[in-house]
């Protein structure tokens, strides 16, 4: 096996969640009389949610986290199923599982969350553990998630584990622990991003990403 764990991340890299996501957020701040169009939200999608309303609220703790509540407000109910899986996704996960590799959920999406989007996909037989988030707590950016991840799975980050992702909080939170990365161009980073972050592989698509991942 050419990785083994492999690490996922799940939003712009197995599901396309950017209508749930952009939703959520201009609910959260129509909340504040602000109106931003779809297309300027979509850097929301990968970075923790605190880190994004920071932009608008800067020095504002509480209304950072007041803006936070209303998002999740949105989208416990809503914007979690304004999703969809890319194309080709189950299969591969599907062909990594049943090759005997062992497959990890790593996101900065609350756990709660992930754990609800990969069983309403019926994902969830395909992956060792589901890492996410804390509501509210310290375990809140990718290395964090990644070393719980680890944790989880009684392993140690390494050069044989992989990241997969789209932006570029997953390849530094991927080096930061000590393990490559794999960026996906289908997601929502674009490539200068992922080439200045350093990502150690960069797929252009489904296809490629399986070939990296297989030993075929």
């Amino acid at each position: 096996m050419k990785f083994n764990p492999i690490f996922f991340d799940l939003d712009g890299t197995i599901t396309d969640s950017e209508q749930g996501i952009i939703k959520s957020v201009q609910y959260a701040l129509e909340y504040f009389d602000i109106s931003v169009e779809q297309e300027k939200l979509i850097p929301f999608i990968g970075p923790p949610l605190r880190d994004s309303f920071a932009q608008f609220f800067p020095d504002d703790q509480n209304k950072i986290q007041e803006a936070i509540n209303k998002y999740r407000e949105y989208y416990a109910e809503r914007g979690i199923f304004e999703n969809r899986l890319y194309d080709g996704a189950r299969e591969l996960l599907q062909h990594l599982a049943e090759s005997g590799q062992t497959l990890a959920l790593a996101t900065s999406k609350p756990e709660p969350f992930a754990v609800r989007i990969v069983e309403y996909f019926d994902i969830a037989s395909y992956f060792s553990c589901v890492a996410g988030a804390q509501l509210n707590g310290p375990r809140n950016n990718k290395p964090a998630v990644l070393h719980y991840a680890c944790q989880k799975l009684g392993v140690s980050p390494s050069s044989s584990c992989i990241m997969v992702g789209d932006r570029k909080y997953d390849v530094l939170g991927a080096h930061e622990v000590g393990m490559p990365c794999a960026a996906v161009l289908y997601g929502y980073g674009p490539e200068s991003e992922l080439i200045q972050a350093e990502a150690d592989w960069i797929c252009r698509d489904m296809e490629a990403l399986r070939k990296l991942l297989t030993d075929q």
